[in-house]
């Protein structure tokens, strides 16, 4: 079933993990889980300054990222394990990614991801020199799905 607004923007704050596709040279799917936080209608990503990851995002920009949650294992009134199901939630974004180069976005975007995996830390500043040489993806969201069961 179709999931709320709400209920997306709830999963996408609080899951821990996402997994980021990109397309390689030769066509196929490239996923790796990364840390990411959602901030004005986009979503942040930061990570090291080089890697296959980024090497496609400059040749092909098109990504999807998946958040999912499992909620548990739904099982039939009698012993049957081709009537179990699964409880989840799950939201999945496809849309353009960019590195950015402007160094005060990529420290308003560092700051996000910050919060949300450091709360504790909010009042200590990002270094600007440590922003220089992280990488910071921004996705502009093209669509974005969400569906939960059980």
């Amino acid at each position: 079933m179709k999931m709320t607004e709400e209920a997306v923007s709830a999963l996408l704050a609080g899951a821990p993990v996402a997994y980021l596709s990109t397309v390689d040279a030769d066509g196929a799917p490239y996923t790796v889980p990364v840390h990411f936080a959602c901030a004005g209608g986009k979503v942040y990503i930061h990570g090291k300054a080089a890697g296959r990851k980024l090497d496609n995002l400059a040749r092909d920009p098109r990504v999807c990222l998946t958040v999912s949650e499992m909620q548990g294992l739904l099982l039939a009134d009698k012993p049957d394990p081709c009537r179990t199901n699964t409880a989840f939630r799950s939201v999945v974004i496809r849309g353009e990614a960019a590195v950015l180069t402007d160094l005060p976005r990529k420290l308003a975007a560092l700051r996000a991801v910050a919060d949300k995996y450091t709360p504790q830390l909010k009042s200590m500043p990002i270094p600007p020199a440590a922003a220089e040489r992280t990488a910071v993806i921004e996705i502009t969201i093209r669509d974005i799905t969400g569906k939960y069961y059980g």
